[in-house]
């Protein structure tokens, strides 16, 4: 069966576009569209759509209160496509944390010949958003709040191995899912390295967004950068991040080079440089996302002894890399997402 959209923007032109570009894959079928969210919430019950595609300016009701209304009364897997999506950060984080699955940035020049150059990608990302699980929007603050309480309890004052570090990467529904497991982590707990498939522009908010809501120091890393305890440095969207040996320290290393699995920045990379600086002294967390970026280097982080964790199906927005990474048994343990942090802090304390 073909996957079936509902495109949702109010300008005519796009809604034409997108479903030219869209009609173009034998499975996926456009059953309409709509120019505002009071349309769209019509012919939502009107033709039960599997997903939606989202524009975020619109007429009468802009598309971040839709989403809101949506993912409360009706959630449904959305695929964010907006201009804003590229020029504000905050908007495009905002849209992900009340459930949007993924995002696709209009081009600011040439809509119509700039949305044809990204056609092959808006195919692939609408067919994974439809798979998605998708949850209702969570009131969640207070939830998380006394997540991080109760575990730091548990844990603040821990005794963790002597230059232990964490790893963490993820892809489609990473940034919540970050999120989450960050949220549980005491302020004394040992450098995070963290890679998630984000585009430029993006990164540097959402370091600022998790820096604000953890009790970690999280930081969009830099090259030469001195790593910490008590500190997560977040690659930055379009360079690989690694870390090095540069005498006692231990720094971050950013680069331009190549993209890896289609991505900069790419899981691999870091959990790669995090097998030849590092060893076993490491415990590795692969969560959500498509593709298989990050198995092959979790599967050479458990070669060299470390702690490797994969995020279960059902927790999963998209079970594609934690997948890839079980199915070539490369975690030795495979977690709900809730229980994430927790295991990669045992695995890094002594006893």
């Amino acid at each position: 069966m073909p996957v079936r959209v509902l495109i949702v923007d109010d300008s005519a032109l796009i809604r034409k576009v997108l479903t030219e570009i869209l009609s173009e894959d034998p499975d996926i079928e456009v059953v309409g569209t709509a120019g505002d969210p009071y349309i769209a919430r019509n012919k939502i019950k009107e033709l039960n759509p599997d997903m939606i595609t989202l524009d975020v300016e619109m007429p009468r009701m802009d598309g971040i209160a839709f989403l809101r209304n949506l993912m409360r009364l009706r959630p449904m897997p959305v695929l964010m496509i907006s201009t804003l999506t590229e020029k504000g950060g905050p908007i495009t984080l905002e849209a992900l944390e009340l459930g949007a699955v993924d995002y696709v940035p209009k081009p600011t020049a040439d809509m119509h010949g700039g949305l044809f150059g990204i056609a092959d990608e808006i195919r692939e990302k609408v067919k994974v958003v439809a798979l998605a699980r998708v949850r209702p929007l969570d009131p969640a603050r207070l939830a998380r709040a006394s997540q991080l309480e109760s575990l730091k309890t548990d844990v603040m004052g821990a005794e963790y191995k002597h230059g232990h570090i964490i790893g963490i990467g993820a892809s489609t529904g990473g940034t919540e899912a970050i999120m989450e497991v960050l949220l549980q982590f005491p302020p004394d707990s040992p450098p995070v390295m963290i890679t998630q498939h984000i585009p430029a522009g993006f990164s540097t908010t959402y370091a600022q967004r998790l820096d604000k809501e953890c009790a970690l120091r999280v930081y969009e890393a830099r090259s030469g950068q001195v790593i910490k305890p008590g500190c997560a440095y977040l690659a930055p969207g379009d360079d690989h991040l690694e870390i090095v040996r540069d005498g006692v320290n231990r720094t971050c290393r950013l680069s331009k080079t190549e993209k890896v699995n289609r991505h900069r920045p790419s899981v691999d990379v870091l959990f790669d440089s995090l097998a030849a600086a590092q060893g076993k002294n490491c415990s590795v967390a692969l969560l959500t996302g498509m593709g298989s970026d990050g198995a092959r280097g979790l599967l050479n982080l458990r070669r060299q002894g470390a702690h490797t964790i994969a995020q279960d199906q059902d927790s999963c927005v998209v079970w594609g890399m934690p997948r890839a990474a079980v199915e070539m048994d490369a975690a030795v343990e495979v977690k709900p997402l809730d229980k994430v942090a927790a295991a990669l802090l045992r695995a890094a304390r002594f006893g």
